[in-house]
């Protein structure tokens, strides 16, 4: 199955509480249909102290968010859009934003 979302897109939130925020994909999990957004669905992590000179406490993380519940934002109208595939005369399959018609780079 080809990625509709990829390592250093930017993506929208459509739903949930993060709905409407934007951000760079950090990292995919394709098995698990997931992806790692910066600045979206922060939790806060608990840490123990590792040793000495790592201390303990409290941190703010990226989690992972389903990939339903992102949009690929079209890099021409800056606006969310579906993604499609094309076949290039050279014969290399890219990505295409169905909002206009602009192959996605990357």
């Amino acid at each position: 199955m080809a990625a509709r979302i990829r390592k250093g897109d930017t993506v929208m939130v459509i739903t949930g509480a993060d709905k409407g925020r934007r951000g760079e994909v950090l990292r995919v999990f394709p098995k698990a249909d997931r992806a790692m957004v910066a600045g979206v669905h922060m939790v806060r992590k608990h840490r123990k102290p590792q040793g000495m000179g790592q201390p303990g406490g409290i941190s703010d993380e990226e989690a992972s968010i389903h990939l339903s519940n992102l949009k690929l934002v079209d890099p021409k109208s800056e606006q969310p859009t579906k993604v499609g595939f094309r076949v290039l005369d050279d014969g290399r399959k890219v990505r295409v934003a169905k909002a206009t018609g602009q192959v996605i780079e990357g």
